[in-house]
């Protein structure tokens, strides 16, 4: 059986102009995608995963990834980086170069028209480019339709499975609606933004730890450090989401991220670091938004 895995960048054309953008990928295939350029714009729920993707590139053997830049706002909606001044637009300067692969964005609540102004514009510089949103989790335990509305100085986060399943459902389903919006619009018949299931991994992690079913970790609350804030195990597994949305391919087997080796918790070792990876790509082959496709051929 042979395992077929395909990113949303895959394109019907073999070779596109600037040469970035074809992706398919056979499970055991030698040859890894080739490197992105690639732009973020970003609050504090990603801002810390552009750099150890990279990493996560160069041992994947995925050679001239290239983070083009990051532009970072603490609790930011994506339309408050479309109208930063434009002397310091540093996402809308990077677009307007046409020199940028995958433009990745972070919004809280959908929809955010500063999602689809900046699709227009990395559009109008360079038609071939595509377009990641991360679907984030609500700080407080919140859905983030109603942000910034919650309970920040007392969260319980030791929720039931049945709590947690719908926990941040009204914003996911508002994430796809935009998502679904964009593509047709601008997509010409292809599917040209893709969404990170960051809210969805975090429920299924905290579902796992609330069934006792995650060695290392015995309280949702220790994917925390404050109401709002991953600590490493969900970073990690956030990071591990983004590149494998961004290149198709899975995280597991690289090595150990710096924020997990960093915290220094005998418990957070390979096989810990490995059950984050396989949830973050069951995750995202699981789920159709990312248009990471896992389908099994005869």
């Amino acid at each position: 059986m042979t395992i077929l895995v395909c990113s949303f960048l895959v394109l019907t054309s073999p070779v596109l102009p600037g040469g970035a953008m074809q992706y398919a990928k056979l499970a055991g295939r030698s040859a890894p995608p080739q490197g992105l350029r690639v732009f973020y714009v970003s609050h504090s729920l990603m801002w810390y995963a552009p750099k150890p993707i990279g990493e996560m590139a160069e041992a994947a053997g995925i050679k001239n990834h290239e983070l083009v830049g990051l532009q970072s706002l603490g609790a930011s909606r994506t339309i408050q980086h479309w109208n930063l001044p434009e002397d310091r637009n540093q996402a809308k300067k990077a677009l307007q170069t046409g020199e940028v692969d995958v433009f990745i964005m972070s919004p809280i609540s959908f929809p955010d028209e500063g999602v689809e102004n900046f699709v227009k514009l990395g559009l109008e510089h360079n038609p071939n480019m595509r377009f990641i949103v991360q679907l984030s989790w609500g700080g407080g335990d919140i859905d983030n339709q109603d942000f910034p509305k919650g309970a920040f100085d007392n969260v319980n986060k030791e929720k039931t499975p049945e709590q947690l399943n719908s926990l941040y459902e009204r914003n996911i389903q508002e994430g796809e609606a935009q998502a679904d919006a964009i593509n047709k619009k601008y997509g010409k018949g292809q599917k040209i933004l893709a969404l990170v299931p960051s809210a969805q991994a975090m429920v299924a992690l905290r579902t796992k730890i609330a069934n006792n079913d995650w060695p290392g970790l015995t309280r949702q609350g220790e994917l925390f450090v404050d109401a709002v804030h991953p600590s490493a195990p969900m970073e990690a597994l956030n990071t591990y989401l983004h590149f494998a949305v961004l290149y198709g391919q899975s995280p597991v087997g690289l090595p150990m991220p710096g924020m997990l080796t960093k915290a220094k918790r005998k418990d957070w070792g390979d096989n810990f670091n490995r059950s984050l990876q396989e949830l973050a790509w069951e995750t995202v082959t699981s789920y159709p938004y990312s248009l990471v496709i896992k389908a099994a051929e005869p």
